[in-house]
């Protein structure tokens, strides 16, 4: 009988510590609790960025950033554009959570003029315009009655003039804002150079092959792009020393303090980024912010 008893016993323990067993486990594999609620488990989904950029040298930099910014929880699509219009009116219409084209000076034109709300989080990299010429070896060499061919792009006239102006070609009206000066601010041509401002930027490689004008400024990513080497095939360069072209990260106002846009602007401002900047384009791009 008490053997009877002791088995008894031992049965009703081991179904005892099964069943609180059972329990446990099924706890811990269903997140149900002893109270019968079910508790979600959390899992870290890397956060997504929409980003529109124009082809060289921005999404080539974007793409080399992309295993860099994966590391740090942050997935990225880039979205190439051909122009300058369209990558601030995507970014208007939230089909883009940022942009990386465009320099302040331009930023600020197509805030006035189209009414966006947006916020620069920083520069990346400078690229330096230069002046083409099939014809000439030198600034010097130009002509009297030069054709000066640049971009119908106004945000950039003040920084083509600007730099004509030190070269010692032109001079302009005293006390004008340079980054936002234009050909009828030029009050000292020498040479009676003619300006033809009714080129899309995109163009400007396409008319230089082609042959014409005498001199064609053209700005480094365009040069890239069309196969041409800013470093090399100019006659003269803008100087990159205290630049304020830097091309920017852009974002609607509101977003500058999400924690992805920071991760991202700092990934494209490091060091690695502004040594592949350095190593990929030899001076024909100019990386800044980088420590």
């Amino acid at each position: 009988m008490k053997k009877l008893l002791l088995l008894l016993t031992t049965v009703f323990v081991v179904f005892a510590l099964a069943a609180c067993g059972g329990g446990k486990a099924k706890e811990e594999a269903t997140g149900e609790n002893q109270e019968g609620t079910t508790e979600q488990t959390e899992t870290t989904e890397p956060a997504k960025l929409v980003v529109g950029a124009v082809n060289v040298p921005h999404a080539e930099i974007l793409e080399f950033a992309q295993p860099i910014l994966a590391e740090k929880g942050v997935e990225i699509e880039i979205v190439p554009f051909q122009d300058y219009i369209l990558p601030n009116k995507a970014l208007n219409e939230k089909e883009l959570d940022a942009n990386y084209f465009q320099h302040i000076p331009y930023l600020e034109a197509q805030k006035k003029e189209f009414g966006y709300d947006f916020v620069s989080v920083g520069g990346v990299h400078i690229e330096p315009i230069g002046v083409y010429s099939k014809k000439y070896k030198s600034l010097e060499e130009l002509p009297e009655g030069a054709q000066i061919i640049m971009s119908n792009s106004v945000a950039d006239h003040g920084r083509i003039l600007s730099m004509l102006e030190e070269k010692g070609l032109i001079k302009l009206k005293e006390g004008v804002e340079k980054t936002v000066a234009t050909v009828d601010d030029i009050v000292e041509n020498p040479k009676k150079f003619e300006f033809m401002t009714d080129v899309e930027p995109g163009l400007l490689p396409q008319v230089f092959n082609n042959g014409e004008g005498d001199a064609v400024l053209i700005n480094a990513n365009y040069a890239l792009d069309a196969g041409l080497d800013p470093a090399k095939d100019p006659i003269a360069v803008e100087s990159g020393e205290n630049n304020p072209y830097a091309n920017v990260v852009v974002v609607r106002t509101g977003d500058e303090n999400r924690p992805e846009i920071k991760t991202l602007v700092e990934v494209l401002q490091s060091k690695e980024v502004a040594d592949f900047i350095n190593e990929t384009y030899k001076g024909a791009v100019i990386p800044v912010g980088a420590e």
